[in-house]
């Protein structure tokens, strides 16, 4: 069956026509229906609006945390699985650092390594023409202390001289080597050695004191 496109429009807007007075409940059903869709497009709006945005928010700020929570569970996970292994790092950790410690002479053995310097050279037969231990410099955990030295003797002993004192039992650096022709015979060596010892209480005390000190 066709229908009349015209007819159906005037008859749909014939409902609309003469309602000023009527109770909307006696209005056609065009009116009736077209107030009903305006008022659900308002109260939607006005839900978005005051309400449902809002929860969008929380939704997705829920939804970052939970990203968030997710990695960092992730981490922990890796942490736990790898704390074995975390644990025996440590375990060399401390050995290592026990060893260092045992190489720093504390500051009543520090003349008996710089006997032990000097016996060096002079089991190599070389000429000290200068022992002069230097200020100590004192560092967070530790003292440096430079020694100057200069000796004369063959090339042979000067090389035999810096082995033995790469083989002692503690830590000694020698720095800024310099070989020089001898007055007589032989070569002479000048070096600065440096050793270094830990700080006793008191001097670890002071350390902490003077960076207080320093911060204010």
């Amino acid at each position: 069956m066709a229908i009349n496109l015209k007819e159906f429009g005037e008859s749909f807007g014939a409902q609309f026509r003469d309602l000023r007075g009527l109770h909307p409940g006696l209005w056609p059903l065009a009116p009736r229906m077209a107030s009903a869709l305006g008022v659900l497009i308002v109260v939607l709006f006005f839900g978005w609006f005051f309400y449902w945005d809002g929860q969008l928010e929380e939704i997705d700020q829920g939804r970052q945390e939970e990203v968030k929570l997710k990695d960092e569970y992730r981490k922990k996970m890796q942490q736990a699985i790898n704390l074995d292994a975390l644990k025996e790092q440590r375990k060399l950790v401390q050995q290592y650092v026990a060893t260092m410690e045992k190489q720093l002479p504390s500051k009543a053995e520090m003349d008996a390594l710089l006997s032990d310097i000097n016996q060096a050279g002079l089991g190599r037969g070389l000429q000290f023409d200068l022992f002069k231990p230097g200020q100590a410099v004192v560092k967070d955990y530790y003292a440096e202390l430079p020694i100057d030295i200069k000796l004369t003797g063959s090339y042979h002993d000067l090389g035999e001289f810096v082995a033995d004192i790469a083989k002692l039992p503690r830590i000694v650096t020698l720095n800024n080597l310099a070989i020089s022709s001898g007055k007589d015979v032989g070569l002479s060596l000048d070096v600065v050695a440096k050793t270094f010892r830990y700080l006793d209480k008191d001097e670890v005390l002071a350390q902490a004191s003077a960076k207080k000190a320093a911060k204010k």
